[in-house]
């Protein structure tokens, strides 16, 4: 578990004025290339330094307020991070912790890299995570399957050395104690003692796992933690889960240099769950007892909390369905529960997950619902509601409390569907939103826990990501990162070919506002232009914003095509009648809005339209298939990448949250799948494939051949052998986008003719 913490304004407002610029990024960090290359190709895209610029990751500030630290990317290696901090007292950057020096390069597991791949960090090297002891003289740093603990005096000391990997690492919250996870059990150990030993027991069968998230609850409930430390180190909260009742997927990563196969658990749509519980011990695994959830073993284990005094352990319970949120207080001592309240979700919709709410010192909690028919914060205070926020739109995270002024931060949408802004309230009289963060730009931010000291991150469409450091105000007392786009940043040889994002709105069939986002080529009189049509289209996810697009789709729009995207219903932050709408009905109200979209391009004089391709990944890759077999001939082309051919084949919280359960409403999933109605697709289709996902599971993908082939049906495929989800690499990435742009050639999807 990490506890960030950030400086305080008081250490801030200290700072002279002319140490501010110090916290700039190191100069030998922004390489440039040669003024003269200006060709934006797929090869530079994906190509060291990175065309974003210093993306640092992890930044925080060390408990007694004197560094700051973040992960930073190399510039000949823009996936491999190392941890550099910055010396208020001397002024400066170093390198603290040199991944390259410091590691040993040896494989991760198979364990270690599925859990990467879930924490949607499978391509990144050397230190991905870190964590301050509580006097800040060390950093914790796991790296390559083991632990170090790194001083700030340059000193490092090796705290793990076995053949297996530590996961899952952490300090306890007054810094007593390392614990990790390793095979399966939750160790433990003195910070200044050498020893580590297991707390949980020695189980029987491979199956069970102590201090670990489930499968599920890693990929789709945003809960990577198994085990919670509570805030005086007295007692550990820790996950025990059995894959026993989990079926068995035989799982082929089929690599270049040989097939191995893995007897993965996969709990597909409409299938038993790992077995849960939850249990409560002390630091040596002593007084152990387990906490009552319930009757009904068929739940979820959504969120663990620790009351800020430590005598109370709050524990979110999710029913199968995902239609009831139970949170309960539970006494740590003998495991007793009572349900505090319960969060229901509205007909036909579901319960989404959250880490936006805060146990307050007064024991009130302050907490985010959609029970209005919005995303919303309210407080809960002696069984009693009191609604902070409201209005048709969306907070989307609650950043900080300061209870002592009784001052609330949060991010939202309230002034722009297309921007996150930050906001701030008075948590006891709420009134309208302050808004803190400039317009125009789209934001994200952390914070002090009392929102004296807030980190911010920001990118437009013409602006990389920026971070800075600014007051409870919001105003910017520092760059951690300018990211300045001068002559030194690697993208400077392409402003001058940037095009500009333009957007606007079309009506869905329900009067919805479907927002769209669109970048041309410089537009000749008379000339007619291909689309490159990029959509993902599932929940819980937005991509029409206001912030940085990458240099990809610029690279895109510099080979001739007009780039273009729009959010369909279903889609994240405009509500619960908006995203619900494929409630048991996926593969519907999303086509249709896509082919609103592509019908409004046919519209436009500067449109081919015969040149529409339709692209996308995952859920993407679905509606690629779904939108070809229901409107054939309105897409040019269409490429599927990783799609989801069989709803079944996915897991159960995702799945059934959307769909409800395939035993119960069979007819739904069979309509929503891709199979029965493959022969349909008449229109060129790329299929791209990783063949060791274990995510879409190739099966997904093989369904789909072998029926099309059954049926001498024409398609193209390209696969991808020992790649997973997220294929990609600095070669194989550049593959991957000219195999789309050939197979659009092939196909006549070509820009006109100067």
């Amino acid at each position: 578990m990490n506890r960030f913490r950030l400086l305080s304004a008081c250490i801030l407002a200290a700072l002279p004025p002319t140490a501010l610029p110090a916290f700039a990024a190191p100069a030998e960090h922004r390489s440039a290339l040669p003024m003269s290359e200006t060709a934006l190709t797929f090869e530079r895209v994906f190509a060291s330094p990175s065309l974003d610029g210093a993306q640092p990751r992890a930044v925080k500030v060390s408990p007694d307020g004197r560094y700051i630290s973040l992960l930073r990317n190399r510039a000949d290696d823009k996936d491999r991070y190392d941890l550099w901090a910055f010396d208020r007292r001397g002024g400066e950057w170093r390198m603290l912790v040199d991944s390259l020096k410091l590691g040993s390069g040896r494989a991760l597991s198979e364990a270690e890299k599925m859990q990467r791949e879930r924490q949607r960090v499978g391509s990144l090297k050397g230190i991905i995570s870190y964590e301050w002891t509580e006097d800040g003289s060390a950093v914790l740093v796991p790296l390559d399957g083991d632990l170090y603990l790194a001083g700030v005096d340059g000193k490092v000391r090796r705290l793990t050395d076995s053949p297996q990997d530590e996961l899952n690492a952490a300090l306890s919250p007054k810094g007593a104690f390392v614990s990790f996870v390793r095979e399966g059990r939750l160790w433990v150990g003195l910070l200044d003692g050498a020893e580590h030993k297991p707390i949980t027991p020695q189980e029987s069968a491979d199956t069970v796992h102590w201090g670990e998230a489930e499968f599920v609850a890693q990929e789709e409930m945003a809960r990577m933690a198994g085990y919670w430390w509570s805030p005086d180190d007295a007692r550990i909260a820790v996950e025990r889960y059995d894959e026993a009742p989990v079926g068995v997927v035989t799982r082929t990563a089929i690599g270049a240099e040989g097939t191995h196969t893995f007897e993965q658990r996969y709990p597909a749509a409409g299938t038993p769950n790992a077995l849960v519980s939850l249990h409560v011990m002390k630091p040596d695994g002593s007084g152990r007892v387990e906490v009552d959830l319930g009757p009904d073993r068929d739940i979820y284990l959504a969120r663990v909390d620790w009351a800020r005094d430590g005598r109370t352990l709050y524990v979110q319970r999710e029913n199968r369905e995902q239609t009831r949120l139970d949170m309960l207080a539970v006494d740590p001592q003998t495991g007793a529960s009572r349900v505090l309240f319960t969060e229901t979700a509205a007909n036909g919709s579901w319960i989404n997950l959250t880490d936006n709410y805060r146990f307050l010192k007064d024991g009130s909690l302050v907490w985010w619902s959609e029970r209005d028919g919005f995303g919303h914060l309210y407080r809960f205070r002696d069984g009693k509601w009191q609604q902070l926020t409201s209005g048709d739109w969306m907070v989307s995270k609650l950043v900080s409390v300061d209870e002592a002024k009784g001052r609330l931060l949060f991010l939202g949408n309230r002034d722009d569907v297309l921007a996150q802004q930050l906001y701030a309230i008075d948590l006891t009289k709420p009134g309208a939103p302050k808004q803190l963060t400039e317009a125009g730009w789209n934001n994200a931010a952390s914070g002090s826990r009392d929102g004296s000291t807030m980190l911010v991150t920001r990118s437009s469409t013409a602006q990389p990501s920026q971070t800075y450091i600014a007051d409870e105000n919001g105003k910017r007392l520092a760059w951690v990162e300018e990211n300045k786009l001068d002559a030194k940043h690697p993208y400077a040889p392409y402003l001058a070919s940037h095009r500009p994002t333009t957007f606007g709105t079309i009506k869905a069939a329900d009067g919805s506002d479907l927002h769209w986002m669109m970048i041309t080529p410089e537009l000749k009189p008379g000339k007619r232009y291909p689309v490159f049509f990029e959509h993902y289209g599932g929940p819980h996810s937005q991509t029409v914003t206001r912030g940085w697009k990458g240099a990809l789709a610029q690279a895109i729009v510099d080979k001739g095509y007009i780039y273009f995207e729009i959010d369909n219903r279903g889609s994240a932050n405009r509500g619960v009648a908006f995203e619900s709408q494929i409630r048991q009905a996926m593969g519907t109200v999303e086509v249709q809005d896509q082919r609103s979209g592509a019908e409004y391009l046919k519209s436009l004089a500067f449109v081919d339209p015969a040149k529409i391709a339709t692209y996308g990944w995952s859920y993407g890759g679905y509606m690629t298939l779904k939108m070809l077999e229901t409107d054939p001939g309105l897409y040019a082309a269409g490429i599927a990448g990783a799609p989801v051919t069989k709803w079944e084949l996915y897991d159960t919280h995702y799945t059934e949250r959307y769909m409800g359960d395939p035993r119960r409403v069979p007819e739904a999933y069979r309509k929503s799948g891709t199979l029965d109605d493959a022969t349909k697709i008449a229109d060129p289709l790329l299929l791209i494939h990783g063949m060791s996902d274990d995510n879409v599971v190739f099966d997904n993908s093989t369904s789909l051949i072998a029926r099309m082939q059954g049926s001498a049906t024409p398609f193209e495929m390209m696969l991808y052998p020992g790649q997973t989800h997220a294929v990609r690499g600095p070669r194989i990435s550049v593959h991957l986008w000219n195999t789309i742009f050939g197979f659009l050639e092939r196909r006549g999807v070509t820009p006109p003719q100067d």
